[in-house]
């Protein structure tokens, strides 16, 4: 009995160090990856918005005849230069973090490429939906326009899967069981949605003259912090295949 008795101690502490050992973030160093991640996050987010736009103005104001003899295809290669340069630095902000658990290469083309369908296949669906309601025009009833509104925010929502099926080709390379994280984005996106509708709630409470700076600043401010904090809490739950470790340490 007294040998059965301490041994369960010994065997208990002895679990408990391989689950931490599978971790693909250990235990120790999960505070300082999900600060990091966070702010790298939210640096990403501004860094790559004041890039895309910069960019824009750069070429609008030094092409400009060459824009005019076709504004609408330049337009579009723009606004899709804009993107790319934003999905880039945002991803690469993320990827200096994770390099140390995934490959950073392939973390930040997954997540570059994830983005920039994700945001298209919305765009895609918020035009459909905008040209629907156009249609209608002066038949337009409340409840449809709520449908409407729900649909939009839907897609959004659900476009959100196209990022992170690409991260789960990444992941799936040195993590067991992950593919729940195809869903995981679309989790950050319903937050998103959720404080977006809370602040439309609250607008009254804001001074009519500074409301639209107030709640624009807001929701990109809130929008980076959740697309820092839901990945982390992710990642840090994520366990390691072992078997792939064991075959990269092998010679």
């Amino acid at each position: 009995m007294q040998a059965n008795s301490s041994s369960s101690p010994q065997t208990t502490s002895a679990n408990r160090n391989s689950q931490s050992s599978r971790l693909l973030i250990p235990r120790s160093q999960r505070r300082g990856f999900f600060v990091q991640f966070t702010l790298m996050t939210i640096m990403g987010w501004v860094v790559g918005g004041v890039a895309s736009i910069a960019l824009e103005k750069i070429i609008w104001d030094n092409w400009t005849y060459a824009i005019a003899s076709a504004p609408q295809t330049w337009a579009f290669w723009v606004k899709f230069g804009s993107n790319v340069l934003f999905a880039v630095v945002f991803a690469a902000d993320q990827a200096l973090i994770i390099r140390r658990y995934v490959s950073g290469r392939l973390w930040l083309l997954a997540t570059s490429i994830g983005w920039l369908i994700a945001y298209y296949v919305a765009a895609a669906w918020n035009s459909y939906l905008s040209s629907i309601a156009t249609s209608l025009n002066e038949n337009l009833t409340v409840e449809l326009t709520y449908i409407l509104s729900f649909l939009s925010t839907f897609a959004y929502i659900f476009s959100g899967i196209w990022l992170g099926l690409f991260q789960w080709l990444v992941l799936r390379r040195y993590i067991t069981k992950c593919w729940w994280w195809c869903f995981f984005p679309s989790v950050s996106f319903l937050c998103i949605s959720l404080l977006v509708w809370l602040l439309s709630l609250g607008q009254n409470l804001f001074p009519e003259a500074y409301r639209t700076p107030v709640l624009y600043w807001s929701q990109q401010g809130f929008t980076a912090i959740i697309l820092g904090i839901i990945p982390a809490i992710g990642l840090c739950s994520l366990k390691r295949n072992l078997q792939r470790k064991a075959g990269i340490s092998s010679p």
